[in-house]
Formats: structure tokens, C-alpha cells, sequence
């Protein structure tokens, strides 16, 4: 078996159970992502640690949101609510409060289409003046089961180099604005970056990557929701850096626009191109996902990653992740990779 083989492994949803952890012994877990991938990853890993924390991208620029950035100049909360959401617990108490904050409103006035969350988030950003301590108190109303933290405290504007955007110029690249404008652009996006250039990591985000046993980048809209993390000098310096290992999840599928027709291993290529210092320990994927498993193995292995295959795809086709497969999986990948010995 060749050493690449080796580094190829399958798991199945039948062998991993999840035993109980002693008290104490759970791994500190820091998620990186945006939107309703980062909200997935959440909600599985919930399930496996008690110390978990949410380091969420700010570039949103759409809906309620982009409304309320514009309207007040304040970070969108859209992704950091999404995230608060997936951190409830399943209890009457969590599921009635995520579905609260979720709650968006129909109207023919101005609060049409604002999420109940947003307005929350938002409020509490003007009365502390704090972004860490206002997400802290939200998170202890809902009784949430970890921390929710933005990557930076100024709002950020995405911009994308697109080959192609303009159907009649196929060849041109152009530079594509907004993140939601670039999450559904047609052409091929060439690279992302944020404006302002190099902005402030939020301290805490950082010491938690740093703190961490265990991180986890992906999935989500891979342009848009995942690279945004990797172009915060302070937070790209702390995933270098830190002694935690670093689990990439992949997307079950190519998304409609930014990354039409990419395959996994491509996934992978522009990830480096934005962080070449970038050090992987396990690629995680839906075997369904991988129709070349030796490519995947070859572009995870630049990274020095292993790839683990495990069913994790809902099981009604479609192109979302099952919370307990998905749980299944990380748990297993704590498990099988981690260090001999407690965690801390």
C-alpha cells in the first residue's frame, strides 16, 4: 500500500459511536466560517465538546444585514446570529429561542425582512459599546453551548477578481464587490480580498485559536464565508502558529457561481494560493463527494493533511450536511488524531 493510500481513510457511519468523554477530558474546539456552512459544523459539534467557539466572518452586505450596516455603520450581525442560533441547545428552551432569533419579520414598513436576532445584536452593540461582551449576553440568554465571536470588529467589504463576470468578455477579469454579489457571480473567481487590507483580528478570536486543541475551517461558501478568515493577518498568524491540529471540512457540493464546477482537490488548490504557510492535519469529506480520491489525497498532502471520508450528507439528497453523521465524523477524527492522553 502506498503511502498516499495510506493517508486515504473511509469512515463509516456504523463505526463511530461516540463514547463519553470523562469530565474535563473534552477538546477545546474553535470553528472558522460564515453563514448557514459554519451553522452545520455548529450544530455537530455541540454535540461532542462543551468548549466550543465560533469565530464568524463580518463581510455580510445583503438583507437585513447589509441593511442595518448601511442604515448604522455597525458590524453585519446576520452570521454571527445564524451562528448563535446553531449553538442552541435541543431542549424546549434552546429550539424556542433559535427559532426567535431566526424569526424575520413580513411587513409593508421598514422592518420587513429584519431578523428579530439582528435587531437584538445590534442593540446590545449600542448599549455595552463592547462586540465580545453584547454576543456574550446573547449567548446567556439563549443558553447557548459555546461563544460566538466576529474575526474583526471593523465591518469589511469582500472584493473578488473575476474572470469572465461579464458573459461578453470572457477572457477579462473584473473586480466583483460585496459578498453577496460575489457568492453568486458568474465567471471564475481568480482570488478574494478585504477592504480594508490587513484588518484588527478581535483579540479574543485569536487567544481561542491559540487555546484550541482542535480547529475547524469549513465548509461554507468557500470565497465568500472560508478564505475571508485566512486574509486576517492576526488570525492567519495564530493558525499558523497554534499547537492545535487543523481540520478542513469540505463542501458536500460546488456552489451555483463561486465555485461552479470546482472539484474537491480544486477547493483545496485556491485555499494555499490564499495561505501558502497554511498547515493542515485532516481533510474531511463525503465519500459520495469524491469521485477522485488519489487527486484528493495528493492536493491534501501539500498541506500535510490526511483525508477521511465518512458519510455525512443528509440522507434526503440534498446538498446539506446531517448534524449527527457530521458529529460522528469530527468525533472520530478527535479521536483517531488527537494526542495520546487527556486533552488539556
Amino acid at each position: 500500500m502506498t503511502g498516499r493510500n495510506l493517508r486515504l481513510r473511509r469512515l463509516r457511519g456504523n463505526d463511530a459511536a461516540r463514547p463519553q468523554r470523562k469530565r474535563g477530558a473534552q477538546p477545546k474546539v474553535v470553528a472558522l466560517g460564515g453563514g448557514m456552512g459554519l451553522s452545520a459544523s455548529l450544530t455537530a459539534l455541540r454535540r461532542i465538546t462543551g468548549d466550543l467557539t465560533a469565530v464568524v466572518t463580518v463581510a455580510d452586505d445583503g438583507g437585513s444585514s447589509g441593511r442595518l450596516r448601511d442604515e448604522l455603520g455597525v458590524l453585519p450581525p446576520g452570521d454571527l446570529r445564524k451562528a448563535l442560533a446553531a449553538l442552541c441547545g435541543d431542549d424546549d428552551w434552546g429550539q424556542t429561542w433559535s427559532r426567535v432569533i431566526q424569526h424575520r419579520f413580513s411587513s409593508r414598513g421598514d422592518l420587513h425582512d429584519h431578523a428579530v436576532g439582528n435587531l437584538l445584536i445590534v442593540a446590545l452593540w449600542e448599549q455595552l459599546g463592547d462586540h465580545v461582551q453584547a454576543l456574550d449576553l446573547v449567548g446567556k440568554l439563549l443558553g447557548a453551548h459555546g461563544r460566538v465571536l466576529p474575526m474583526s470588529a471593523v465591518p469589511l467589504e469582500l472584493q473578488a477578481l473575476v474572470r469572465g463576470h461579464d458573459p461578453r468578455r470572457p477572457d477579462d477579469v473584473d473586480t466583483v464587490r460585496g459578498q453577496a454579489t460575489v457568492a453568486l457571480t458568474p465567471g471564475e473567481v481568480q482570488s478574494v480580498h478585504l477592504v480594508p487590507q490587513g484588518p484588527p483580528a478581535v483579540p479574543e478570536a485569536v487567544a481561542a485559536v491559540l487555546d484550541a486543541d482542535w480547529v475547524v475551517l469549513g465548509p461554507g461558501s468557500w470565497f465568500s464565508s472560508v478564505i475571508p478568515h485566512l486574509l486576517v493577518p492576526g488570525l492567519l498568524d495564530a493558525l499558523v502558529e497554534t499547537k492545535a491540529r487543523r481540520v478542513l471540512s469540505l463542501n458536500l457540493a460546488p456552489q451555483p457561481g463561486e465555485t461552479d464546477g470546482f472539484s474537491p482537490q480544486r477547493h483545496l488548490e485556491v485555499l494555499g494560493r490564499h495561505a501558502p504557510k497554511l498547515a493542515l492535519d485532516v481533510v474531511l469529506a463525503d465519500e459520495a463527494a469524491v469521485p477522485d480520491r488519489e487527486s484528493l489525497a495528493d492536493a491534501a498532502m501539500r498541506f500535510g493533511a490526511a483525508v477521511e471520508l465518512a458519510p455525512v450528507a443528509a440522507p434526503n439528497g440534498s446538498p446539506k450536511h446531517d448534524p449527527e453523521l457530521l458529529a460522528a465524523a469530527y468525533d472520530r477524527i478527535f479521536r483517531m488524531h488527537g494526542r495520546i492522553g487527556p486533552w488539556r
